[in-house]
């Protein structure tokens, strides 16, 4: 074990962060929300009185058949009592209603209905060793953007000398066992991620840390922000700015600091970054929020260079990859020529366990984690018990590869909520140690950003079936990703699957015109407190919030998303 690992606390320290921990309800907890309380904001500001005599109704997503406009829809609503919730939300064909039970059976059986789906919370999986309290409830996507109680600030550009150096000069100094591992030791001396864009769909990324920064100018090309509560485009979280720096860290550039030069590589250490941060400041997201901010990364991908996009995130509402509209969104990415990797989720071997969104779709690289050990040797690797893995609702086995997950050490954004929530878990206050299938998927991102550099003409399927020619085998556990196999391999992937309903298969995108929530805007945000110093350039969703500020009701019928099911800190 390295030097710098924090001794297990004794059991009065154990006790107080277990309160601390009870007490804060922001980055893991705050992800999470009951069904009753996102409708019971919706109900207080739209439903109509008769509700309340006949009893609360609940709230649903209603997609119409293909070549159905959503009023037919919005008609039958309101012939059985219910009440439209939003407007046409054309990526999915449909629109959010509520009503009573009997009304949504009637209604999935009408004329031109495709279906009827509840509009489910996403709550977080508790952790075995750290359940959830009771009084954990987000507020994020309800009518009014809730008071954020992050304090987090830009940490600026490093005033030394940043280096540009060749990241080989990395290897005897590294203090993780991630880069022995993967073999992206070996493929270092062919690809290192230079020039190809990643898209880390996330909390933010503190992108003027000295990890992303290379000769004076930040990696992080470019920053979107899509939720509507968000206040900035900074990482208050810090999830995001940890996936990033396993994505493409480089800890050379810690001249100040020598201890640390070197310790920390992310796998692809000269690839670009694009920051979309889809959660608000507290964590909290919704689907239409990472729809919104797929549709950035796709209708950008030429003008940054994004051939990837990482998701280490998860819905909480298992739904068949053919519907879900998530599901939709990263398949339209997928075939726009951007490689997609998934978290699979931390449940284990819950009977639906890889049911959810985005890590259900067939199409998409979902990662498992892989437990090191802690270890340079290959021979002790273990699946982490935690790793979602089995069958999808629709037959398909998830994950498709793992990749270490365990424990592993990346940038912390500067005062953000990791530093409250796990003081344990920080390393000389510029990294922090983190498990989870969030990690993983950031280690495998790192590996399609070096297979993409050193061959650019690789589609998303060869990607994936390149990857999965040639995976290492851990006995016991599966097959873990080979950074160094991966640059020379070849095949392809995901022949004969059927696509998301909602892909028009003329333009494998997705189609607007039977999509239940509207196409987003997006507008530069120099000038704005969305704008950062330290990017080539910065925008905002047009999106979320209606003329009088507050939340736009397209976006309250959309479940919620969590990191929380594919992060801990007590792995």
């Amino acid at each position: 074990m390295d030097a710098e690992v924090a001794q297990l606390p004794d059991q009065s320290t154990r006790r107080n962060e277990s309160r601390m921990a009870e007490l804060t309800i922001v980055f893991r907890l705050r992800f999470a929300i009951a069904v009753t309380v996102a409708l019971t904001l919706v109900l207080a500001f739209q439903a109509r009185e008769a509700f309340a005599e006949e009893g609360i109704p609940a709230e649903y997503i209603v997609q119409m058949d293909m070549g159905v406009a959503p009023v037919q829809g919005q008609q039958i609503v309101a012939e059985l009592g219910g009440q439209v919730t939003t407007g046409d939300v054309s990526v999915i064909n449909g629109f959010g209603a509520v009503l009573q039970d009997d009304a949504a059976e009637e209604l999935v059986n009408s004329t031109g209905v495709r279906a009827v789906t509840p509009n489910s919370a996403t709550a977080p999986v508790p952790s075995p060793t750290t359940p959830e309290p009771n009084n954990a409830v987000a507020e994020s996507g309800g009518l009014r953007c809730p008071t954020s109680n992050s304090t987090t600030i830009p940490s600026g550009l490093g005033r030394t000398s940043l280096l540009d150096v060749n990241p080989l000069n990395a290897l005897p100094l590294l203090r993780q066992p991630l880069q022995v591992t993967t073999r992206a030791d070996r493929a270092w001396q062919r690809a290192t991620g230079r020039g190809v864009g990643v898209a880390v769909v996330d909390t933010g990324i503190a992108g003027d840390l000295p990890d992303f920064v290379t000769a004076g100018q930040s990696r992080v090309i470019a920053t979107a922000v899509t939720n509507p509560c968000a206040r900035n485009a900074n990482d208050q979280v810090g999830h995001g700015t940890h996936v990033a720096g396993l994505i493409a860290g480089n800890s050379m550039n810690h001249p100040g600091l020598r201890k640390l030069t070197g310790k920390y590589m992310g796998i692809a250490p000269r690839a670009n970054l694009v920051s979309v941060k889809v959660s608000d400041d507290d964590g909290d997201t919704t689907v239409l929020d990472v729809i919104n901010g797929i549709q950035f990364v796709v209708d950008h991908k030429a003008e940054f260079g994004i051939r990837v996009m990482n998701l280490s995130l998860s819905s909480t509402v298992a739904e068949s990859y053919k519907t879900d509209p998530l599901d939709a969104a990263v398949e339209a990415a997928w075939f726009s020529g951007i490689t997609v990797v998934a978290a699979a989720g931390n449940d284990g071997i819950a009977p639906d366990a890889v049911s959810y969104s985005p890590g259900n779709d067939p199409y998409v690289i979902s990662v498992g984690a892989l437990d090191d050990r802690g270890s340079n040797r290959l021979d002790d690797d273990v699946l982490a018990p935690w790793s979602s893995r089995g069958l999808t609702q629709d037959g398909v086995r998830k994950p498709e590869l793992l990749a270490p997950g365990n424990r592993l050490v990346a940038p912390l954004a500067p005062n953000s909520d990791f530093e409250r929530l796990c003081r344990r878990c920080m390393i000389s206050h510029s990294y922090f140690r983190l498990s989870g299938t969030s990690m993983a998927s950031g280690v495998v991102s790192g590996v399609a950003a070096l297979m993409l550099e050193r061959n650019p003409n690789l589609t998303p399927n060869q990607v994936k079936g390149a990857m999965m020619a040639t995976l290492r085998n851990v006995p016991g556990a599966g097959a873990a990703v080979e950074a160094n196999a991966a640059l020379d391999g070849n095949g392809t992937a995901n022949a004969g699957l059927v696509p998301n309903s909602l892909i028009d298969p003329a333009t494998g995108l997705i189609d607007w015109a039977r999509a239940s929530f509207r196409r987003a805007s997006f507008r530069d945000a120099s000038g704005s407190p969305f704008s950062t110093s330290w990017t080539r350039a910065s925008f905002r969703c047009d999106c979320g919030l209606d003329a009088s500020g507050e939340v736009d009701q397209n976006r309250v019928s959309f479940r919620r998303v969590s990191f929380r099911r594919t992060v801990d800190f007590d792995r």
